[in-house]
């Protein structure tokens, strides 16, 4: 029913303006539509909705993934450069860690939290 349908992420921010800046400038999205507390950003083929809401940084889990495919090490190095801080994670099982990248068999990934601690991570998929 729903498998030949585009899904795409949503993430409540407390402050819009601040994860807007976030979302833009740091993560360099494009924004496709803006409304009053709310953008919905293209990311690829992937559409992302950040909206105002007091239900914000409740998430405790991933919300959102990039695959970059063999561009993780240039966009992990601008990322840092831009002053995001990775996670580390020593309890994730089958992982292995080194720095800020962990290693799950093939696939290597970071995860970052946005300013309201929504929790996005990047694979080299």
């Amino acid at each position: 029913m729903l498998g030949g349908h585009d899904v795409g992420a949503t993430l409540a921010v407390s402050d819009f303006e601040a994860s807007r800046k976030f979302y833009e400038d740091t993560l360099g999205l494009t924004t496709a539509t803006a409304m009053e507390g709310a953008a919905i950003y293209t990311s690829g083929a992937s559409r992302l909705l950040v909206y105002e809401s007091e239900f914000a940084g409740t998430n405790k889990a991933t919300a959102a993934t990039w695959e970059v495919g063999g561009a993780f090490d240039p966009v992990i190095d601008d990322l840092r450069g831009k002053g995001v801080v990775f996670e580390q994670y020593d309890d994730l099982p089958g992982t292995t860690r080194d720095g800020d990248i962990h290693t799950m068999g093939e696939v290597r990934g970071v995860w970052f939290k946005d300013p309201d601690g929504n929790i996005l991570s990047i694979v080299d998929q």
